[in-house]
C-alpha cells in the first residue's frame, strides 16, 4: 500500500513539473489587445503551452518586478516592453539571460543587443507631424526652428515618455544636431507636453499645429480622417523597439528561447503587421500608411550610452525648459 502511495505521489509531482514545464509569464507593455493576440498566436502554434501574461505601462511593469525582485521572487520569465535602455540596465545588473537565437540574420544589427540580451521586435518610431490645415509641411528636424515654426509646435517630455528620452538621447549625441539643438528649440517656442498623447491632441485641434509625434498615433488618426499628416524627417527618425529578453532566473529557459524566436519569425512579424506597427525584421511589408521598411532612415542610437546619460539628461532637459 505504501508502495502504491508513494508511486502515486511520484507519478502526481511528475505531472504537475510537466505542466509547469509548459507554462509561461510575460510580463509585457503591449496594448492589451497587442498582448493577447501575441499570446494566442503563440499558444496556437505550441499546441499545449500556456502563457500566464501581466500588462502595465513600462515603467510601473519595472516598478512591480523590481518589488518582487525585493522579496526574493522573480515571476516572469520572459519581458515584452518598450524600449532597449530599460533594458540594457537589466543587462548591466546581469538579470538578462543571453540567447543566440537563429533569427537575428534577418534583423539589423542596430536592432538586437550584440551578445543577445535582448531583441527588438517592432519599430515605433518618432517623426514630425503637422496639422493639414497648417501653412507650412516640415521635412527636416532643423524646420522646427525657423521663425514660421515659432509658439506652433509641441513635443512630448522626456520627463514623462520613453520614447521621447531615447529620441533626446538620439539627437543630443549626434553632433548635427547636440542640445544647441534644442537650446534653439526653446528659444523658437517649443511647448513640451507630458506623453505622446498630448501632442496628438494639439496637432489635431490646432493650438499647436506641427510637433513631434510617435509614427503609429499620426498614422492611425489620419486614417480616421483627423487632420493630421506624419513626415519621416530626412536626417532619420528615432525608435523604440519593444525589445523581448529573457530572465536569467526564467523557470522554463527552452519554451521561453521558443517564444523570443516566434516573436522574431516571420510569423510573428506579420502578427506585428497585423496591429498596425512597422515590422522590425527585414522584408517584411509596411502597415498601411508607412513608407516601405527600406525607405526609412533611422538616426545612430546607443542605448548603453543612453542608459549612462539619462538621469543628466532629464536634469538637463529639466533646467533648459522650467
Amino acid at each position: 500500500m505504501l508502495k502504491k502511495t508513494l508511486l502515486f505521489a511520484s507519478l502526481s509531482l511528475g505531472l504537475l513539473g510537466a505542466a509547469q514545464a509548459q507554462n509561461l509569464v510575460l510580463y509585457t507593455s503591449q496594448p492589451v489587445s497587442d498582448a493577447q493576440m501575441t499570446v494566442e498566436a503563440f499558444e496556437k502554434a505550441n499546441p499545449g503551452v500556456k502563457v500566464e501574461w501581466v500588462r502595465d505601462g513600462t515603467t510601473k511593469l519595472m516598478t512591480k518586478f523590481r518589488a518582487e525582485l525585493a522579496a526574493g521572487v522573480v515571476k516572469p520569465d520572459l519581458l515584452l516592453i518598450a524600449d532597449s535602455v530599460t533594458l540594457e540596465q537589466l543587462k548591466k545588473e546581469g538579470l538578462l539571460a543571453s540567447y543566440d537565437s537563429a533569427e537575428k540574420g534577418q534583423y539589423d544589427a542596430s536592432l538586437f543587443d550584440a551578445e543577445g540580451f535582448y531583441y527588438g521586435t517592432k519599430l515605433i518610431t518618432t517623426g514630425l507631424a503637422y496639422n493639414t490645415s497648417a501653412p507650412n509641411k516640415p521635412s527636416s528636424w532643423k524646420d522646427l526652428l525657423k521663425p514660421e515654426y515659432k509658439d506652433l509646435a509641441a513635443m512630448p517630455s522626456p520627463l514623462y515618455s520613453g520614447a521621447a528620452l531615447i529620441h533626446l538621447s538620439a539627437l543630443t549625441t549626434n553632433p548635427e544636431f547636440g542640445w544647441k539643438y534644442y537650446e534653439d528649440l526653446k528659444a523658437n517656442g517649443m511647448a513640451p507636453q507630458k506623453g505622446n498623447g498630448s501632442v496628438l491632441t494639439a496637432i489635431t485641434s490646432g493650438a499647436k499645429p506641427y510637433g513631434v509625434l510617435v509614427d503609429y498615433m499620426a498614422i492611425r488618426e489620419k486614417a480616421k480622417g483627423a487632420p493630421i499628416d506624419f513626415v519621416f524627417p530626412e536626417e532619420g527618425v528615432s525608435m523604440v523597439t519593444e525589445p523581448v529578453a529573457i530572465l536569467k532566473d526564467a523557470k522554463n529557459q527552452e519554451l521561453a528561447r521558443k517564444f523570443v524566436d516566434f516573436v522574431l519569425s516571420e510569423e510573428g512579424q506579420k502578427l506585428v503587421l497585423a496591429q498596425g506597427y512597422l515590422p522590425a525584421r527585414n522584408g517584411i511589408d509596411s502597415p498601411e500608411g508607412f513608407p516601405a521598411r527600406d525607405k526609412i532612415k533611422l538616426l545612430p542610437f546607443d542605448a548603453a550610452k543612453s542608459l549612462e546619460n539619462a538621469e543628466t539628461d532629464k536634469e538637463q532637459f529639466a533646467k533648459l525648459f522650467e
